[in-house]
């Protein structure tokens, strides 16, 4: 038996990457986190992502102002804290003060890294071409943060309409991947 869904809802099939919180800081100082869900690695070197953030979202304007942002990796434990602050706009809610979320001082970009985050990774756009038409903003990874400490390091992935699916096994077939394995260091 097959269920057919309408191609508008390819994203409830296709989306695989976890659930990030984009943190930015605006021109006028003023920190922000967006959930976001559709973003993409895009090469390994220089290690680019794709991100889509739109005018809709009030992130977009620190990012058109600054060109910075982290990408922050929730975890689990910190699944309905991610839907809640999709919910709502910066623009009208300190979303770090209201979440109780700490802001924590990045190396390379002036938007935060967020303290409860399992990883953060600091970007930079280095191309907006494409932002204007798609909405897709390439983004390349200056830093990673990971939180070793950190028991819960399962990630969220959303399959769509609310859904989410939790990291749960790992499979690890890194001896088999022989033609990537300069990849692998």
């Amino acid at each position: 038996m097959r269920n057919e869904l309408p191609p508008e809802k390819a994203y409830r099939v296709l989306e695989s990457g976890p659930i990030v919180l984009v943190s930015t800081r605006g021109a006028d100082g003023r920190a922000n986190l967006m959930t976001m869900g559709f973003h993409m690695v895009m090469q390994h070197e220089p290690p680019l992502v794709g991100a889509i953030i739109g005018p809709w979202d009030y992130s977009h304007q620190a990012l058109s102002e600054t060109g910075e942002c982290v990408l922050a990796v929730p975890t689990v434990d910190l699944a309905e804290t991610v839907v809640d602050i999709g919910n709502c706009s910066g623009d009208a809610v300190d979303k770090f003060g209201h979440f109780g979320l700490t802001p924590v001082p990045a190396q390379t970009v002036g938007a935060p890294l967020v303290r409860q985050c399992w990883a953060n990774l600091e970007c930079r756009v280095v191309d907006d071409g494409w932002a204007r038409r798609y909405n897709l903003w390439v983004l390349e990874v200056q830093r990673i943060w990971i939180d070793t400490e950190r028991k819960e390091t399962r990630l969220i992935h959303h399959q769509g309409d609310g859904r989410f699916s939790v990291d749960g096994d790992t499979l690890d077939l890194g001896e088999r991947m022989t033609k990537w394995r300069h990849l692998m260091r």
